[in-house]
């Protein structure tokens, strides 16, 4: 890596679970295409310094359950790292407020008391974007600067963990069930939480209560949803 890529710091325990499988080197790519675009005064989110945010707040050792997204959120200032989740004060997204209105119909009660949902990463939900940038009001900018790779070796090393959830929102999301073993895991499907799908399977699909049978059923710490 550059002495620039030297400056974003990957958690330890993630590199160390990566190093481990021989996985180590796949975020090297993505992270030089940053830079480039960067260099050529490309306006990125989220903010370079948090491009590892899901990591560095969801140690590999705490991991339980996985909950993809596809790009951050390409509007300037929303984007924080985290899957789904804007920081606090932000208007509530449209998708998010879907997960939101579903924990309450499938529990009863919603621990989270606004968009920010570092309380759930605390918790051991890793909220894994496929692509962890993406140029300001440019979706899918990123999907092709090699993320998928990283993502999929993230995946690889979790799935081999066993005994980890995995919520697979829409088509783009469902591309990740062929790296985790099924036998070891448990993977839950549905359609995606935007307004544009939701209405298809998210609604109903009770995936919040699922988990956390299947938690119990493995006698690890349940979610607070």
């Amino acid at each position: 890596m550059t002495k620039k890529n030297q400056k974003i710091n990957f958690p330890t325990d993630w590199a160390d679970a990566l190093n481990k499988a021989h996985l180590i080197n796949s975020f090297e790519r993505p992270l030089k295409n940053v830079f480039k675009e960067l260099k050529r005064n490309k306006k990125i989110t989220p903010d370079i310094n948090n491009i590892f945010k899901a990591f560095e707040l969801c140690k590999y050792k705490s991991t339980k359950v996985v909950i993809f997204g596809q790009d951050p959120y390409f509007q300037k200032g929303y984007a924080n790292g985290l899957a789904f989740s804007v920081d606090e004060g932000k208007k509530i997204p449209s998708s998010l407020n879907n997960i939101f209105t579903e924990i309450k119909s499938d529990t009863g009660n919603l621990y989270a008391s606004d968009g920010y949902l570092k309380c759930w990463a605390d918790q051991g939900v890793l909220l894994l974007n496929s692509s962890l940038t993406v140029e300001i009001d440019s979706p899918g900018s990123h999907s092709k600067i090699g993320w998928n790779d990283f993502i999929i070796d993230v995946v690889k090393v979790l799935s081999s963990k066993e005994n980890i959830v995995f919520m697979l929102w829409g088509n783009h999301a469902s591309f990740f069930e062929q790296h985790i073993n099924k036998d070891k895991n448990l993977i839950l499907k549905s359609s995606h939480p935007s307004p544009l799908s939701a209405y298809r399977s998210f609604f109903g699909n009770k995936h919040f209560s699922k988990c956390n049978t299947y938690l119990t059923s493995k006698k690890i710490p349940r979610i607070n949803w």
